[in-house]
């Protein structure tokens, strides 16, 4: 009888890894004004130059926006078109898993943080496939309502959880 395939984990957020995603922050009912948002593309992009710096930085960036963040982050930051509700590539995007030779994506299900009367996320809930088929790893959907800012693990079978969110 063959031997069962390793489990996919989930390492930990210290384990290297290739690139870094980000989602640009665009008009939203995050931001409750034009200067608002103009602050919050100022800390994308120090964190994009930031991490740039060390290694490859992905931003998604919703239709229409991309020339206003190619200006602002400059050549080296990789840009890719796909519609976006929001900016929190972290709740929004995949959670990479790996099984020591494959790297795999979780989709999970997204509903805008609890589905807030105030979150849009009809595009956001599609973000973690379509970064996980510009990665060329296969997409897992997870039917767990989950974001991927609430979890953290070590790696070795510890997970912190957020008891809002789970």
């Amino acid at each position: 009888m063959p031997a069962a395939p390793a489990p996919f984990r989930m390492p930990p957020e210290w384990a290297p890894h290739e690139r870094t995603w980000m989602a640009w922050p665009g008009p939203n009912p995050t931001f409750a004004s034009d200067a608002e948002l103009a602050r919050a593309r100022g800390a994308w992009v120090a964190v994009a130059r930031a991490v740039r710096r060390f290694e490859p930085v992905t931003m998604v960036v919703g239709p229409g926006q991309e020339e206003g963040a190619a200006a602002l982050l400059g050549p080296d930051v990789e840009l890719v078109v796909r519609p976006l509700d929001d900016a929190w590539m972290r709740d929004i995007g995949p959670t990479f898993v790996t099984d020591g030779s494959t790297l795999a994506a979780v989709d999970w299900t997204f509903n805008g943080w609890g589905a807030q009367g105030w979150a849009r996320w009809e595009s956001d809930q599609h973000i973690a496939r379509a970064v996980a088929e510009l990665t060329g790893a296969p997409a897992h959907s997870s039917p767990l309502v989950n974001e991927g800012g609430a979890i953290h693990v070590d790696g070795e079978g510890t997970v912190l959880l957020t008891e809002t969110v789970q």
